[in-house]
């Protein structure tokens, strides 16, 4: 099978320079950017019915752009003042960097993993263990809360937003050969979107423990994620068509080889019947003439 059209269950990315559009120019395929699920922000008063107090927070764990904008539009429809002297702690320095479309960066406290992961973001918070944390979370909460707890840090979740199904619409075409996966639900909305998706031939990707887990729920190979070698999605894809687009081009160069030596051996077969025939040709002449030479001597003694 070959790959020519990969759909990535992600918004398109803001810049041009995104590894994802090497990868059409490098493998000559067409990635499409369609998210299997969509955001919902909660309103205030579903907010409040958590009981969850704001301004009673010291600092802030931010493990997504998401979360950083679903945070301030609450504070601003609730009309809280968010204090200078909050701490925002950040798995990554892009969603660092982010909090600069809603505060003065170099005014702040602001703390990120130097790896981007929530491991290394761990010992920047016990640093800090007076602070009390909040994490803005979805409905459907992530490894990254698990870990957290896994190491006894002392936070409170608060959902402030939603996930749900983007669903298809009758007459959109799906026709992709590759799928790409980050959440739980975006594999939720596959399979509630498509009930034959078993008997679809695509190759599936799917990076995240629970992801990963919510995909073998459902029965789905996955063939491509995340690994030492390959650490990011975009990686994982490049490395897959590489060696994909590798196989299918020598599969038919290995058809012809495997053939070759059978017609070779089946051309060989009549000559050898051929050379075992004509012996028996040449014994069959010799017969009468050696019959003919026992004869002539008689004749002669009858002369005689």
């Amino acid at each position: 099978m070959n790959i020519k059209k990969i759909l990535v269950s992600q918004p398109r990315p803001s810049s041009e320079k995104s590894p994802y559009f090497d990868l059409e120019r490098t493998h000559g395929v067409e990635v499409v950017f369609r998210p299997f699920i969509k955001i919902e922000g909660l309103n205030s008063r579903e907010f409040r019915q958590q009981k969850v107090s704001i301004p009673d927070f010291s600092a802030i764990i931010l493990t997504a752009r998401t979360a950083v904008d679903h945070f301030f539009r609450l504070c601003s429809e609730m009309r809280i003042t968010v204090p200078d002297t909050l701490k925002y702690f950040c798995v990554t320095e892009a969603i660092a960097h982010y909090l600069q479309k809603y505060i003065v960066y170099r005014k702040r406290k602001i703390f990120f993993s130097p790896t981007g992961t929530i491991e290394d973001l761990v010992p920047l918070i016990e640093k800090h263990s007076k602070e009390t944390y909040l994490m803005p979370v979805s409905d459907v909460h992530n490894d990254k809360a698990a870990f957290l707890d896994e190491h006894k840090v002392k936070f409170t979740t608060a959902v402030m937003y939603r996930t749900v199904s983007n669903n298809f619409t009758p007459d959109e075409p799906f026709d992709y050969d590759m799928l790409i996966f980050f959440t739980p639900a975006g594999i939720k909305s596959y399979v509630t979107n498509f009930p034959d998706y078993k008997e679809r031939n695509v190759v599936i990707g799917a990076m995240g423990i629970n992801t990963l887990a919510t995909a073998a729920e459902a029965g789905l190979n996955v063939e491509i994620t995340i690994t030492p070698d390959t650490p990011s999605m975009s990686a994982a894809i490049a490395a897959y068509l590489k060696k994909h687009n590798k196989e299918t081009k020598a599969a038919p160069a290995k058809k012809a080889a495997a053939k070759a030596p059978a017609k070779k051996t089946a051309a060989k077969a009549p000559a050898k019947k051929a050379a075992a025939k004509a012996p028996a040709k040449k014994t069959a002449a010799k017969a009468p003439a050696k019959k003919a030479a026992a004869k002539a001597p008689a004749k002669k003694t009858a002369a005689k």
